[in-house]
């Protein structure tokens, strides 16, 4: 029989399973994070509906045209004081976007806390899919129907 010394032995928890571990999985998310905050509160303190503070959208400028990202600074403005039906009129496609990337956020770091891998599987299909959207879009907001989605 061997002989078994049992105090040598060490309990070790899974790989990954520690407060260390955790918090290192969702530093990424975090940093993410605090990108897009950053970005939002200074929108949100610098107004783009006055003058001055932003280079105008070239397409509009030149062409007349909206492009999809048209009024999205000013929708996000709208967003960070809390004037949701303001945001959808300025740029109904980038508040979709917004709540897109709140939920695919939340998801990631609910995946990322549990240990578990997050990896979005977009296929080609779906990149189209999102194209052609963005494109309708941006054809109505620019036809005379289309008025109410004008920023």
């Amino acid at each position: 029989m061997q002989d078994v010394n049992l105090d040598s032995r060490k309990a070790t928890p899974p790989a990954g399973a520690g407060p260390g571990a955790v918090l290192g999985r969702l530093a990424v998310p975090a940093g993410l994070l605090a990108a897009v905050a950053g970005a939002f509160a200074y929108v949100g303190t610098v107004d783009p509906n006055e003058p001055g503070h932003y280079p105008a959208c070239p397409l509009l400028q030149y062409t007349g045209i909206y492009c999809p990202g048209c009024g999205g600074l000013r929708s996000a403005h709208a967003v960070v004081h809390g004037d949701f039906l303001a945001a959808l009129q300025n740029n109904a496609a980038a508040v979709v976007g917004y709540a897109l990337f709140a939920v695919v956020w939340t998801v990631w770091v609910v995946r990322a806390a549990r240990g578990r891998p997050f990896r979005p599987e977009l296929g080609s299909a779906h990149l189209w899919t999102v194209g052609a959207l963005l494109l309708v879009f941006t054809v109505v907001r620019n036809l005379p129907f289309g008025g109410w989605l004008h920023p």
